[in-house]
């Protein structure tokens, strides 16, 4: 129960044991980098946000441009989100809690959106969708838009979102064990009883930890708006939308932290 507190304190006092000179360049390299990279850009960003003032800024985020930015990103991410949220559970369960040919195979393609290049994956839908690709004929004669459209925008984002959910949750639940899954089913409880009235319990914070991630990368068309407006010379407009993606930086962040910090004492409970 205590070993976790007993290891990272020790580990502490070994830290409080190097010369003061150490310990001092250490830090002022950790200060001097996030400042660099991460509280400069930051300080940038919401300083030319604000250059011309509230009014300015809250008459940029009205512009249609902007707002149907907004809208198709929250569009893609509850799609994106969604649909890799219950693939995550399915996967990350049948993964973690059963043994079956293919599991390697499975837990190989999860993985396949991190070793992939977005670039590469854009290239093979154009090769399906596009008008000269497997299935651009057919879809033209049905007048069916598939890229450059919110089916292909959308199709893109769950590619490279998909391993999040699925990922957060296969440690956990793989170090759960089966015991109470097994407990429940030897008292007369279905599978689906089982699945939302023990396992999901036991991995909310996990879940809400890899929903959290997922949104955080399915925000992604965004961006796209900011380059064009900034190469169009309206910086306003553009340092207003670079500051919305900024604050669900921050946002996301603390979240992220919270999320660790309770997932940490369900691993490891205090006395």
């Amino acid at each position: 129960m205590n070993a976790p507190q007993f290891s990272s304190s020790s580990a502490r006092d070994d830290l409080r044991t190097e010369p003061i000179l150490v310990r001092f360049v250490i830090i002022a390299m950790a200060v001097i980098f996030l400042t660099a990279f991460v509280v400069l850009p930051l300080v940038v960003v919401f300083a030319q946000t604000f250059s011309k003032g509230v009014g300015a800024y809250f008459t940029a985020l009205s512009d249609p441009e902007a707002l149907s930015a907004i809208r198709l990103t929250l569009m893609v991410a509850v799609i994106s989100v969604g649909l890799n949220l219950v693939f995550g559970l399915v996967a990350a369960w049948a993964i973690a809690k059963f043994d079956f040919r293919g599991k390697t195979f499975l837990i190989s393609l999860i993985d396949l959106p991190f070793s992939v290049s977005p670039v590469i994956s854009g290239l093979v839908f154009v090769l399906l969708f596009g008008a000269q690709g497997y299935w651009g004929p057919w879809l033209q004669s049905h007048d069916v838009h598939v890229l450059f459209a919110v089916p292909g925008i959308a199709l893109a984002t769950i590619f490279v979102t998909f391993p999040f959910v699925a990922r957060a949750l296969i440690p956990l639940m793989q170090e759960q064990g089966t015991q109470e899954e097994e407990a429940a089913i030897s008292l007369g409880a279905s599978g689906l009883q089982t699945f939302f009235r023990v396992t999901l319990p036991n991995i909310k914070w996990g879940v809400l930890y890899g929903v959290l991630l997922c949104n955080a990368r399915a925000m992604g068309t965004m961006p796209l708006l900011v380059e064009i407006l900034y190469n169009e010379y309206q910086f306003v407009s553009s340092f207003a939308i670079a500051s919305l993606l900024a604050m669900l930086a921050l946002i996301t962040l603390v979240a992220k932290t919270i999320l660790e910090r309770q997932l940490d004492e369900g691993q490891f409970p205090r006395d």
